[in-house]
């Protein structure tokens, strides 16, 4: 049974942490050195600059300690499920784009990660019918990475 809960939470989709900061000097690092004094890493990260605040967007490898560091902190953020797709080189992401294309989904966004464990590259996507994309990549032999994928 033990197996089967390790197992299931391989297959849980990635989680993106919308993060919300004043847009003043020191506050995104702040926020990025909490998270690393616990053991929490950035794998993928967007930054979004307003005038008064700062959105930044991340993927990390152990989602409950971002959750407990921000909330203990009192940082406001949203989370939702990203899909994040694998890709030997940059050349294939007109083959990701395309397989988007034919399925006839809207993308929302995306950005790249910082680091995956082997080296190799991938993509994080705000996509619509997340499923149904994962789906048509799926279909194109393009690796859809879950939670379990990118924990260290």
């Amino acid at each position: 049974m033990a197996s089967e809960t390790v197992q299931d939470r391989g297959h849980e989709p990635v989680v993106q942490f919308s993060v919300f900061v004043p847009n003043r000097m020191g506050r995104m690092h702040g926020v990025v050195r909490r998270l690393a004094s616990q053991h929490v890493h950035i794998m993928a990260l967007s930054v979004l600059d307003t005038t008064d605040s700062t959105i930044f967007r991340v993927v990390v490898d152990d989602p409950d300690g971002a959750r407990r560091i921000l909330d203990e902190h009192g940082v406001p953020y949203t989370e939702n499920a990203v899909l994040c797709v694998e890709m030997g080189s940059e050349e294939q992401l007109q083959d990701v784009l395309a397989a988007i294309l034919e399925a006839e989904l809207n993308l929302h966004y995306t950005y790249p990660f910082l680091t995956r464990p082997g080296g190799r590259s991938a993509l994080v996507m705000s996509i619509e019918h997340r499923e149904v994309a994962e789906d048509a990549l799926a279909r194109r032999q393009f690796r859809v990475l879950h939670q379990g994928d990118i924990s260290r």
